[in-house]
């Protein structure tokens, strides 16, 4: 399945360079952002957080919409988020760039296409720690790309934050 998305045409280029940073020391020139929070506790809710993180849920917990070519993050999955403040909608299409798979860490990153507002990458891993709690991990790096992104200045910066702390509770064990 193509996206319907005029900004992401087959096969889209990544806008960056970096290719698979968020798995390690993140770029110079980047906005950095690295956050943690404990979700809960368990082999049980390790499995279930992976499961959900892997099938999109985080971003939609987030409150964006999410058209994926994939029903589960896979290696080249292409992804367009819709975000609506007011009137207004935000997309941004990425593709998987690469996926963990660990028996107590599993998660994936995606990096921006054409048409996104920002230039980066993210990264989401839920991890099963040696003390039993579960942690959702988002890791990311990013600058404006478009106009509008540039002309938002630091406003740009605490809409992610704000995204962010949504991404950390959409899978906290209810």
């Amino acid at each position: 399945m193509v996206l319907e998305c005029a900004s992401m045409t087959a096969p889209a280029e990544l806008t960056y360079p970096e290719v698979g940073r968020t798995a390690g020391t993140l770029p110079d020139g980047y906005h950095h952002l690295r956050r943690s929070a404990t979700i809960g506790t368990g082999a049980e809710t390790f499995a279930d957080a992976a499961d959900r993180l892997m099938r999109w849920q985080v971003q939609k917990g987030a409150g964006m919409d999410v058209d994926a070519s994939s029903d589960v993050a896979v290696p080249g999955a292409l992804v367009k988020t819709t975000v609506r403040v007011g009137p207004a909608r935000f997309v941004a299409p990425c593709r998987v760039v690469y996926v963990i798979d660990e028996p107590r860490r599993k998660g994936f990153a995606y990096g921006t296409l054409p048409g996104h507002p920002e230039s980066g990458e993210e990264a989401f891993v839920v991890t099963h720690e040696p003390d039993d709690t579960v942690t959702l991990t988002v890791i990311a790096f990013s600058r404006p790309a478009t106009l509008v992104a540039k002309a938002g200045g630091p406003f740009g910066g605490m809409v992610q934050e704000l995204v962010t702390r949504r991404y950390l509770r959409a899978l906290v064990s209810q």
